[in-house]
């Protein structure tokens, strides 16, 4: 059976019986501003992250599948590694400036796929931007490709118990609208760039 098959049918299987579910049912989850999403060609959505959920909400909420690094060491998973393939996902090395996930990103977008980057790297406590790597906006530099903020509202802070009992908070995508790649891939530039989107994520929050 065809590889890409397999993949699409995996992919399908998880958005629709697994993700959407959660999603909408157990986290009432919303999507506001989807106008704002380019309608052709690729672009990179860039993301605040508070959860291991982020990648799944994100792809599953615009409808459209979105590759997201992940880190190295879940390729050597058994099943594992097989899914988040199939969703598009690529390896990191965490810590490091890996040229090589930056290359395979690059090459993604310009075969037309959508790329998600969480804009810290990592996940926060308090669900904000705090301190934003440039990798997007370096990555936008080289593509000529679009950066499309977005911000997931109560991801850092899905679940609370009272009286020991789990209340699941509403989840909610807000999606600002494109900014445009850096003019140049000097360093002034990408930083410009970077700050334009934490400041536009952490509106979209707030």
């Amino acid at each position: 059976m065809n590889y890409l098959f397999i993949n699409k049918i995996t992919y399908s299987f998880i958005s629709n019986f697994i993700v959407f579910p959660i999603f909408k049912l157990l986290f009432r989850g919303e999507l506001v501003g989807v106008n704002n999403v380019p309608d052709k060609s690729s672009f990179i959505i860039v993301s605040n992250h508070g959860s291991l959920l982020d990648p799944p909400f994100l792809g599953h909420a615009l409808g459209r599948k979105v590759s997201f690094m992940a880190k190295q060491e879940l390729f050597h998973i058994p099943l594992l590694s097989q899914i988040i393939k199939a969703c598009g996902a690529y390896p990191v090395k965490r810590g490091l400036v890996d040229k090589n996930s930056i290359i395979q990103a690059s090459k993604k977008l310009m075969n037309n796929e959508i790329i998600g980057i969480f804009i810290d790297g990592t996940r926060q406590k308090d669900g904000f931007v705090n301190k934003p790597k440039n990798g997007a906006a370096l990555i936008a530099s080289k593509t000529k490709k679009l950066l499309l903020p977005v911000a997931i509202i109560n991801s850092h802070r899905l679940v609370r118990f009272k009286f020991f009992l789990p209340f699941f908070n509403k989840v909610i995508i807000r999606i600002g609208k494109p900014i445009n790649y850096p003019l140049s891939t000097s360093k002034a530039d990408i930083t410009e760039t970077t700050i334009k989107l934490k400041n536009e994520i952490n509106f979209l929050l707030d």
